[in-house]
């Protein structure tokens, strides 16, 4: 995302979307009641005919949705063209390469932060995950991952020297592909590392250079887990919430300083008991859609005027999901609380 114009005094951002994943996070800083100017299509009757015109706008949001790489942003009209009624609906469409302005009557720490994340340029990582005769490509997301495609092939046996295909050599055009497609900074190769030799061997230098291995055989979601991916990948958002989601689990176990569920954190908030607040983004839009948001918001307010720190954990990944299996909330304390009294 690139900021045009960023003026928080009078909580007024204009931006441009550079690519897909500024989608996701803008639809976790637009929020009911901001005001959203941009372009937008809407039909017009001049005479016996409908036409389609486009036209500069201010919308009052009222609802957002994330789908088929857009972001639909609805709500009231409070500002445009003569001809177009101030207070009926319209939408603004984001997409990749829009440029829109955003009003907020007060930008939370949360916001301000979602937004920096944002704007830093993206490090795309690639993760290849390599199981003798198959390897499986994934894409590292802000929300989780993406699996890019899996391929099976034969691979040079321990008690015979043949080999069927050039399995290894597959792999690595594919990792070249992917690479320049998407603009790769850091590939992670995980396999057992009796195939670390063999595969570095038929790799071209373009993507040895930017390649790390480790010594793993799981899936996706087990290697994000992983103490060697945690370090390499120490500035990525999706290990850093696999990590916290995690750190939340072993705290629980041992009941130690971690709480979780809507009732037990509004009352670790009030004792300003809260160090880390993990929620996940299906719970902040289900409380949304309930009109039940105020309670949430108030928590995070407090949390932040408390200096503890808001991380909105993705729901598309297996942190997120086991989160939710917590009720979708939960919490690390910076000292350990009875809140059953």
């Amino acid at each position: 995302m690139r900021i045009i114009t960023k003026n928080l005094r009078d909580g007024f951002v204009k931006f441009r979307i550079s690519n897909l994943d500024d989608l996701w996070y803008l639809s976790h800083i637009i929020e009911v009641d901001d005001k959203l100017k941009g372009l937008s299509t809407r039909k017009i009757k001049i005479g016996e005919k409908q036409i389609k015109k486009t036209f500069f706008l201010e919308i009052c949001v009222e609802k957002t949705e994330l789908e088929n790489n857009i972001l639909r942003v609805l709500g009231k009209i409070t500002q445009g063209p003569e001809d177009i009624p101030l207070g009926s609906y319209q939408s603004i469409l984001l997409e990749d390469g829009t440029e829109a302005g955003l009003t907020k009557k007060s930008w939370k720490q949360i916001h301000l932060k979602r937004l920096d994340e944002a704007v830093k340029e993206k490090s795309e990582i690639l993760i290849a995950t390599i199981d003798r005769e198959e390897a499986t490509f994934a894409l590292l997301k802000p929300n989780g991952f993406t699996i890019l495609s899996n391929i099976k092939g034969e691979v040079e046996r321990k008690a015979f020297k043949t080999n069927v295909t050039d399995f290894y050599g597959d792999v690595n055009k594919i990792l070249e592909d992917y690479s320049e497609r998407y603009k790769i900074n850091k590939i992670v190769i995980a396999a057992t590392s009796f195939w670390h030799e063999n595969i570095s061997k038929k790799l071209s230098d373009s993507v040895k250079k930017k390649s790390v291995f480790i010594n793993s055989s799981g899936n996706i979601n087990e290697i994000l887990k992983s103490e060697e991916i945690k370090t390499i990948l120490k500035e990525d958002r999706t290990s850093t919430e696999f990590a916290l989601v995690e750190k939340l689990l072993e705290e629980i176990s041992k009941n130690g300083k971690a709480t979780y569920g809507i009732d037990y954190i509004k009352k670790a908030t009030e004792m300003g008991a809260i160090d880390k607040l993990l929620i996940t983004d299906k719970q902040i839009k289900l409380k949304k859609e309930e009109n039940k948001y105020n309670e949430v918001d108030q928590i995070l307010q407090n949390v932040e005027n408390m200096q503890g720190e808001i991380f909105i954990i993705s729901s598309e990944h297996d942190a997120g999901r086991k989160l939710e299996g917590l009720g979708g909330i939960g919490a690390l304390l910076r000292y350990k609380i009875d809140l059953n009294t």
